[in-house]
């Protein structure tokens, strides 16, 4: 579809102890799962890297944060600033199990809106979402005045905010499992093992 894909590929780690992007999951880096499973739906793939040396196997676009060391809010306003797309879907590096036919679904829906923001369980998911890129301008306005959390970000813009009920089709998916993230050691274990079945 007309377009982009935005992938984070994370901060310190330090839950972790070591780089969540190029951990492997059935012989493949988590970063590389995601790019393919994205890159069958978007026309454009950018990867958000401080290291960019770190991925050029990766073969995708490469954008550096303009504020370093702000966050996710800095690595979504690179991201924006580097997309040729309006419509933008944002993907963290710690998700294996993202669905490409989810994202993209959600992106059609973005319409007349800022952001499309999957709300799971009643937790918000602003790292697997939908963005325009007009966000840019308020999430550096947010970064300037110290705003650093993306809900700073998403009370300026016209957001819509998508249940598991508005998921609608996509209640066959386990969503928990495509709403997962691995911080810790455990969860790098438990991804490895979902991926085995």
């Amino acid at each position: 579809m007309n377009a982009a894909a935005i992938l984070l590929s994370g901060g310190k780690s330090s839950r972790m102890g070591t780089n969540k992007a190029l951990l492997k999951i059935n012989e493949k880096t988590n970063i590389e799962r995601i790019r393919d499973i994205l890159a069958e739906h978007f026309a454009e793939t950018i990867l958000v890297t401080n290291d960019p040396a770190a991925y050029q196997f990766l073969g995708v676009k490469m954008a550096s944060d303009h504020y370093p060391g702000m966050g996710p809010l800095a690595g979504l306003h690179a991201g924006l600033e580097a997309s040729s797309h309006e419509v933008n879907v944002l993907v963290a590096c710690d998700m294996p199990f993202v669905s490409g036919e989810l994202a993209a679904a959600m992106a059609e829906k973005c319409g007349e809106y800022d952001a499309v923001i999957p709300v799971i369980g009643g937790k918000q998911h602003p790292l697997f979402a939908v963005f325009k890129r007009s966000a840019a301008e308020e999430a550096a306005k947010c970064i300037k005045a110290g705003n650093l959390r993306m809900k700073h970000l998403l009370d300026r813009l016209n957001v819509l905010y998508l249940t598991e009920t508005e998921l609608g089709s996509f209640n066959q998916l386990d969503l928990d499992r495509v709403f997962f993230n691995m911080n810790h050691p455990n969860e790098y274990e438990d991804a490895k093992n979902w991926a085995k079945s």
